[in-house]
């Protein structure tokens, strides 16, 4: 018999299963006695009282009484004269099996993609935050609109075209979760029209292929070289091709003023499109901001940021500037797949950008990961000069190239054995050509307060790998 119960006084609700074909006390009394151990009470957790418990489950006071102080003297409650009862701190509950033993403690954390979250700004957030509530209308926290919010749009179409260069207007701006959800919401579309297949860059990001598979189309690898990727490889056969143009994801290079140039005309020409994923577009160090590639065409480019990098992936923001002749169709696609992003955490970014406080975030941001960068070149000098790094001149990572005699997968197996997290550039190739080996290291993922010890490790490793 499951019963549910409401306590008052501490506002807890819980269903307490009481076993079959026992009288009302042993069964409440082993109910409570087991979801004390099952933790679903924790220690600290206050209980009803006596008479509220009786009237919920229809039983004399005095058997409630009675089952308290049976509980209170084996030692999982705390009863006091004039006080509520309490579930009793200090119980050794048996830990839940988990289905994996916890993995070893990363000590050093140079994953690809992660900016430092130990630097998100929380106090204006939460001024953000809460003056989104004071200004929001009551209609606003209503069904979501699948665009997203009129105000975030708008505000977004503004700092775009300040901070990027895109050419847009809130009416061609959807609001979606993060650059995942975007992409797939352009494949849905794109599909819903007839495409077939993509481009996309080889090397890429392993999901971007995953996600474009998912939504049933192929993937074509569209090769990349030192100008970035090349628009001769751009099949007539794939309806778009996604770029990494500011900074290729993973080797770093800028994408050519004449191949944007290149991709554009082909785009235009083929009626096409180009899906420009601008992922760490606010972080640029040894040179002047390069403008959105979208700025260029923007009835031919999709446009797709984020607040991953600029604040923190789990925030799970994202937006799509879109040509004329998709927007109804990906406001569809988010219809279908959602109906609509967290409306207030919309509302909190549009603060944040309307107050100044994104700016001067990602200007202090943009410094740290220079200097982090910086400390990262120099250790990689001083502890492996036979190495080389590139795509440092923008973003959160750099490509390590290794020795001829230093295969990728051992310097990843010996990293692992330290509890370096490092990831190879095998995982980010696809279709046939050349593959060069490297090691991605990203600089942004440690905590301020640890990137120091974090590169000490790092210089110890590749040390032990060049030597």
């Amino acid at each position: 018999m499951v019963v549910s119960w409401t306590s008052e006084s501490g506002g807890l609700d819980l269903h307490l299963d009481l076993p079959p074909g026992r009288g009302r006390r042993a069964a409440l009394e082993s109910a409570l006695r087991q979801a004390i151990r099952d933790n679903r009470l924790a220690p600290g957790q206050w209980l009803p009282s006596s008479r509220a418990l009786a009237a919920q489950f229809q039983v004399a006071r005095g058997t409630v009484v009675e089952v308290y102080s049976q509980l209170a003297a084996e030692g999982y409650l705390r009863t006091r004269p004039g006080a509520a009862t309490q579930v009793a701190h200090g119980l050794s509950t048996p830990a839940r099996v988990s289905a994996r033993s916890a993995p070893p403690r990363v000590v050093a954390d140079f994953r690809l993609g992660r900016p430092d979250l130990s630097m998100f700004p929380r106090q204006e957030w939460l001024r953000a935050l809460r003056r989104a509530l004071v200004v929001t209308e009551n209609a606003e926290l209503g069904p979501a609109d699948p665009r997203g919010s009129p105000r975030l749009r708008a505000v977004l179409a503004d700092y775009l075209g300040r901070v990027r260069g895109v050419l847009t207007s809130s009416e061609h701006i959807v609001i979606c979760s993060g650059f995942t959800q975007g992409l797939r919401l352009v494949c849905d579309a794109l599909a819903a029209g007839g495409a077939g297949s993509l481009a996309v860059e080889n090397p890429c990001l392993p999901d971007h292929r995953a996600i474009i598979e998912a939504a049933g189309l192929s993937v074509h690898p569209l090769d990349v070289d030192g100008s970035g990727a090349r628009p001769g490889g751009w099949p007539a056969s794939a309806q778009a091709a996604v770029l990494t143009p500011a900074h290729q994801a993973p080797l770093g290079m800028t994408l050519d003023a004449d191949r944007r140039t290149e991709f554009t005309r082909v785009a235009a020409a083929r009626g096409a499109y180009l899906i420009e994923d601008d992922y760490d577009g606010e972080f640029r160090y040894d040179r002047h901001p390069v403008g959105a590639l979208q700025g260029l065409a923007p009835e031919q480019v999709i446009y797709a940021g984020s607040a991953s990098k600029s604040l923190a992936p789990g925030l799970r923001l994202g937006w799509l500037a879109l040509p004329g002749g998709l927007v109804e169709q990906v406001i569809e696609a988010k219809r279908r797949a959602d109906r609509g992003t967290d409306v207030l955490a919309q509302l909190a970014l549009a603060q944040l950008i309307e107050s100044g406080a994104l700016d001067r975030h990602v200007r202090k941001m943009r410094r740290r990961y220079r200097n982090r960068r910086d400390a990262l070149v120099e250790t990689l000098d001083r502890c492996a000069p036979a190495v080389s790094v590139q795509g440092i001149s923008a973003g959160l990572h750099a490509v390590v190239s290794l020795p001829e005699d230093r295969t990728e997968s051992h310097v990843v197996h010996l990293a692992r054995k330290r509890n370096i997290a490092l990831t190879g550039l095998a995982p980010f190739w696809h279709g046939t050509g050349d593959r060069t080996a490297g090691i991605v290291v990203g600089y942004g993922s440690p905590a301020e307060h640890e990137y120091a010890n974090a590169l000490d490790h790092l210089g110890r490793l590749m040390r032990t790998v060049t030597s």
